[in-house]
């Protein structure tokens, strides 16, 4: 007596070798179901196998506009007479259905229906698979793209420190993303002064790196011609209002430096930025103070320029927000711990202070994650001709 199991109440039994056949089938199904990595194609594939192998009217997924078979049209799908089959994810929530429309209306055999039932649930993987496929193709690209923005900001920055006898000069800068919204130039000027600015767009990430493109484009546009330090800031707080609303969300914060390497003097404007850093010889540490609002914050409004000497022996630190924001728990790095460690610092070399801050950031932090951009410019002047770095 062939062995069988029963299905349903009315005695509708399948048996083993039918059994035997329906899984040879199934999976020949959920083979062709499972080689598509697009979802379009996954049910495609799926009303095909209803339809083509189960000779049914037609099978449609409502609400994707997508339905194969003569007998059934995308508005006969949103109907209530047809037999449905939900697709859920892994978690239980609903992607989809499978809707079926019986020849002539009848119902479904015992086969049919087990067949259609493994069927959907085999669809539902293959749709699950085929959208996390999509997401990891389309990170992928943003991923490539990201990366071909960072090499590009990169690029953008000063690729040497110009050379000035009888000073050292030094720069780095290091993003939290793969972008970010710190910003550092060096342009010579027509007086034989060297312009010099570190700035930070308000936020961080993709956005803050877009402006600060277009901050840097404005800068050198407006710095070529050699104006007064304040009537730059003037300028470019102008311009930045002008560029929108959005861009006034994006508000920069800039510190403008402008070095005079003969006569031995700096002039300085502080837009809304961290306080710079002096430090000379016999004399108490100074800070640069904000003189004036951020950039784009607010229009019409004014600058002022303070000019000093930079002695034999000085030091000057700019930095942005991202290296005193250093956390070790709820403790803050702080400017006051910045201050202090800049001050230690030896005098004659810029790129071996800017590599002790970074280190002593590190330290601070125990190596923990960096959580914004980190820019720095340090300058020093020599004490003697023989103290400088060849």
């Amino acid at each position: 007596m062939p062995a069988e199991i029963q299905h349903s109440s009315n005695g509708e039994t399948i048996d083993l070798q039918q059994q035997v056949a329906r899984l040879q089938a199934l999976l020949e199904a959920s083979r062709q179901v499972h080689s598509n990595l697009r979802e379009e194609e996954v049910l495609e594939q799926v009303m095909r196998i209803v339809v083509r192998e189960l000779e049914m009217a037609g099978a449609a997924f409502p609400g994707s506009g997508m339905a194969y078979g003569d007998a059934l049209s995308t508005s006969t799908a949103e109907g209530s007479s047809l037999v449905r089959y939900p697709l859920n994810d892994r978690n239980g929530q609903r992607m989809t259905e499978l809707a079926v429309a019986t020849p002539e209306g009848r119902e479904l055999t015992l086969y049919e229906a087990d067949f259609i039932e493994g069927l959907a649930l085999q669809a539902a993987v293959a749709v699950e698979n085929a959208r996390n496929h999509k997401r990891n193709v389309e990170y992928a690209r943003l991923q490539q793209d990201l990366d071909a923005a960072r090499a590009i900001q990169r690029s953008l920055l000063p690729q040497n420190p110009p050379l000035i006898p009888g000073y050292s000069l030094a720069f780095r800068s290091a993003t939290c993303y793969e972008v970010g919204g710190d910003y550092l130039d060096i342009v010579a000027q027509p007086d034989g002064s060297l312009l010099m600015v570190v700035a930070d767009v308000a936020g961080k990430g993709l956005a803050s790196a877009i402006v600060s493109v277009s901050f840097r484009s404005a800068f050198r546009a407006m710095a070529s011609d050699g104006p007064p330090l304040d009537d730059l800031a003037a300028r470019m707080n102008q311009h930045h209002w002008a560029e929108g609303e959005e861009a006034r969300r994006r508000y920069v914060t800039a510190i403008f430096l402008k070095l005079h390497p003969e006569a031995g003097e700096i002039e300085v404007v502080n837009a809304g930025h961290n306080p710079g850093f002096l430090v000379q010889t016999e004399a108490a540490p100074r800070q640069f103070e904000a003189a004036g609002t951020p950039l784009g914050l607010l229009p019409g409004m004014g600058y002022t320029s303070e000019r000093c000497g930079f002695t034999p022996g000085a030091r000057l630190l700019f930095y942005t927000d991202g290296l005193t924001e250093v956390f070790k728990g709820d403790e803050e790095f702080g400017p006051e711990r910045l201050l202090e460690e800049f001050s230690k610092c030896p005098a004659c070399k810029a790129d071996g202070i800017l590599d002790a801050l970074w280190a002593a950031t590190a330290e601070f932090a125990d190596e923990g994650p960096q959580s914004d951009d980190m820019t720095a410019l340090a300058l020093c002047r020599a004490a003697s001709v023989t103290e400088m770095p060849e």
